[in-house]
């Protein structure tokens, strides 16, 4: 087994995408024959691709609202503008609508139509960051398969907003500024397809309640979260990416067996207060604990199995660890044996 033990860091495996099992395709195709049910109008200011005609780039115009939007219209670009309301006049005829960017734009709560994006029956997409947004706008369309409000000034989210969202499968909040009281056991209610879940970079001082069950990607990186409940991860039994980097958790905040889950593939624990490392399942891959306050690296504490020379009896039994980063502790190399002799599939080790 070759191991490659790094200085300093090199390698991040990790990316932030979503798992969608019926994610359609982005650019689908009309049919030939279907096009002469529609004009070739383009708004001014806006271009309408030739060998695209189903998509509208209207981004990087100065607009302040949204021009008209011709009937056979899918995708909807209108990011880097200074639009400030939303109202139903502009999509009159758009009723094909999959997809619309509206990101960093100056669009508040007040601005947005009520009832105007619910009747968006076909869409799939909506990005709304970077905008003035004080809370989740509602009603929402029950299509929606990605909603992305990042970067806004998000403090609330309205009771039952999520309850129609069953085809929802990424939900993307980081960056805002919700507090502990904003989640509530129902708040989430409804999300029965969510996938991933982003609150990273909020103001969170307590591990989020009623997460959706089926949620394979959960990311709280850049909080204040101190404890992790008994049991927590019992309820999301399909968490496979768990990120929790810059929040302030201790050993005190982590139950015995708080990270000993069979479904976590990636752990990532950066820039937190932990002095060693917790417990974990024979299944994780991926570890990050750099930048802690770790002194030194057990094995026969840290090791999911008994440490033995001889092979493992099968491959089922043997821990899958194959990245390790340790960088930014108090742990001096060389990595002990008994570390390589437990974790045959090791890889990388940072430190």
């Amino acid at each position: 087994m070759t191991v490659k033990v790094y200085p300093s860091l090199l390698v991040l495996f990790l990316t932030n995408t979503v798992w969608a099992r019926n994610v359609r395709p982005v650019y689908d195709v009309m049919d030939p024959e279907d096009w002469s049910l529609f004009t070739f109008e383009c708004p001014q200011d806006c271009f309408c691709p030739p060998s695209f005609p189903n998509a509208l780039y209207c981004d990087n115009k100065g607009l302040k609202e949204i021009p008209a939007i011709p009937a056979r219209i899918w995708y909807l670009y209108l990011q880097n503008n200074r639009i400030e309301t939303i109202s139903e006049k502009p999509f009159v005829n758009a009723t094909h609508l999959k997809w619309i960017n509206l990101n960093k734009n100056k669009i508040t709560n007040n601005g947005i139509e009520e009832g105007v994006l619910s009747k968006l029956k076909h869409l799939l997409y909506l990005f709304l960051e970077e905008n003035e947004l004080e809370e989740v706008p509602a009603p929402l369309p029950t299509s929606l398969e990605q909603l992305r409000l990042a970067r806004n000034k998000i403090s609330r989210i309205p009771e039952g907003v999520f309850s129609n969202l069953e085809n929802l499968t990424m939900l993307d909040l980081h960056h805002n500024k919700l507090l502990d009281n904003a989640l509530q056991s129902d708040t989430f209610q409804g999300l029965n397809n969510l996938m991933q879940l982003n609150i990273a970079k909020n103001s969170l001082k307590k591990m989020p309640v009623s997460i959706p069950a089926n949620t394979m990607q959960l990311f709280l990186d850049n909080n204040s979260i101190e404890v992790i409940p008994e049991n927590y991860f019992t309820a999301i039994p399909k968490v496979t990416f768990l990120r929790l980097n810059y929040n302030k958790l201790s050993d005190d905040g982590i139950p015995p067996n708080g990270f000993n889950v069979s479904s976590i593939l990636d752990l990532q624990l950066s820039h937190n207060q932990l002095t060693k490392i917790p417990p974990f399942n024979a299944h994780l891959e991926h570890l990050h604990l750099d930048h802690n306050r770790i002194k030194s690296v057990n094995a026969t504490l840290i090791c999911p199995t008994s440490i033995a020379i001889e092979d493992h009896s099968s491959y089922g039994n043997m821990p899958r660890l194959r990245y390790l980063r340790l960088d930014g502790n108090e742990i001096q190399p060389p990595i002990p044996l008994d570390i390589m002799i437990c974790f045959r599939l090791l890889q990388a080790v940072v430190i």
